[in-house]
This record gives C-alpha cells, structure tokens and sequence, in this order.
C-alpha cells in the first residue's frame, strides 16, 4: 500500500496541490483522475520521487519517501514497474529485448534465466510468438502489452501507469484494462493509473481518487461513483451523452430494487 499523508505542492508561489491525503491498496487498481491541470500528475510524479513535496509524507508500505537519502530511493525504485504514456520501447531493439532490457540492467540473473524470465512475461501479456519483432512491426496495442511486459519483468511490488489506453482504440483499450486488472489482482501489485478514460474509470476502478484544483474532492469506486453529488466529478466523469445516460439507468435501476 501507498499512504499519502497532507502532501503540499507548489512551483513560483503558486500551489498545485493542496494538503492532499490519499490511499492506494496493495492489489486494487488505484485510479487518479481529474481535469488537465488539476494536480494529479504533479501528484503521481510526488509517489515517484520526481518532485519533492514542501510537506507531507509519501509512505510505501510504511517506509516514508520524503525521509529517505539516494540509495534508499533507488533500492525503492527497484520495486517499482512504470507503464509511460508512449509505451517508451526501444526501436532499435526487438521486443524480447525490451522486456529484456531491465532485468541485464538491474539484476544478478544469468543470461539464460534474463531470456526465460522475458519470455515467460511475454506470454503472460498473450504475446508468445513475438520475440523476434521490432516495434515499428507491431500494432499500438502490441506496443503497450510489450511495454507491461517489461514494466512486471522485475516482479513490482508497485506499478505506476500513465494514461495507459492514449491513442488506442476503445476495444483493445479494453484488452489493456483488463490486463492490467488481471496482473494487478494475480501478483497483489498496487497499481496506480493516472487516466482520462471513462471507460477504465467505469470498467477497473477499485479506488478511485478524483483530484480537483489541487484538492483530493472524492474517494470511491466504479459502482459508488454512479451515485456521488460531487458537481466536479459529476461533470467530469458524465460530461458525455452516453455516459449520461448510463448513471440515469444506474440510478433509476437501484431506486427501483429499493421500492422492491
């Protein structure tokens, strides 16, 4: 687990974050939304170290972040799976060896057991076959399974992503959602995904934490967010028709088996 205790942000006297408390639950999927500029990715950049915090505490599973010196921080970072926005992977290299590439960087392994252990995340992400290819040869959404490949390669304790579906198409969105939920439940990871899209927010979201203006406004998950009177979050989350629509036959669904 991920405790964030008062956190308080600011670049040229201007605040970004404001006393901000937040917790992300070891084997959920953490959701962090919130309009471009409200905070959050000044707050996912405070989890990992990026940006110093003037306040607060950032706990990872009771070891305080804001206290620890260089080394600690890197020995922490070794915990730590990023899913970047882009996917990040190497041209030049094929996709064994992106998947590759941080277990030669940080581990003891043989070149044998580096192999094994690539080609084993590979298939976990439905990817067997792949090996041989390089990224310009496969698809987005190749792409990104690759990138989730190497990012659980080191076996995470924590798992950060960043706008995971951006520029993929609304059925293999799905497929990463799903991925991701399924990885994050089977190795009790906490995962912790910085996102825009609904369709996670309504389809994965465990714990869900809406920031706004600098503020943490709302906590809850997929099915109590149906229900929430926040105004910010309800525009936000509902600004679309159809989403609309949903949490009217949400809503009108539950008053109904009430009545029963």
């Amino acid at each position: 687990m991920i405790e964030v205790k008062n956190i308080t942000k600011s670049f040229d006297g201007k605040t970004i974050l404001h006393d901000v408390s937040a917790r992300f639950e070891t084997g959920k999927t953490n959701l962090i939304i919130g309009q471009s500029g409200s905070g959050k990715t000044v707050l996912v950049k405070s989890l990992v170290g990026l940006i110093r915090p003037e306040k607060g505490e950032i706990l990872y599973d009771g070891r305080d972040l804001m206290k620890m010196d260089t080394n600690q921080i890197k020995d922490l970072r070794k915990e730590i799976g990023m899913l970047f926005q882009g996917s990040a992977l190497f041209d030049s290299e094929t996709v064994l060896g992106n998947v590759m590439f941080p277990l030669t960087m940080f581990t003891s392994m043989t070149p044998a057991e580096i192999k094994d252990r690539a080609q084993f995340c590979l298939e976990r992400v439905k990817l067997k076959g792949a090996d041989s290819k390089y990224p310009s040869e496969i698809s987005g959404g190749m792409q990104k399974r690759v990138a989730i490949a190497r990012a659980i390669a080191l076996n995470p304790r924590y798992l950060f992503c960043d706008e995971p579906n951006s520029g993929l198409d609304p059925r293999t969105s799905i497929v990463i959602d799903e991925l991701l939920s399924d990885i994050t439940h089977e190795y009790n990871i906490t995962t912790i995904i910085n996102t825009h899209d609904m369709n996670s927010v309504l389809g994965i979201g465990e714990n869900i934490i809406f920031i706004n203006k600098g503020h943490r406004e709302w906590v809850g998950d997929m099915h109590q967010i149906y229900q929430t009177s926040n105004e910010a979050l309800n525009e936000f989350v509902f600004a679309n028709d159809l989403f609309q629509k949903v949490r009217a036959y949400v809503i009108s669904n539950a008053s109904d088996r009430q009545l029963k």
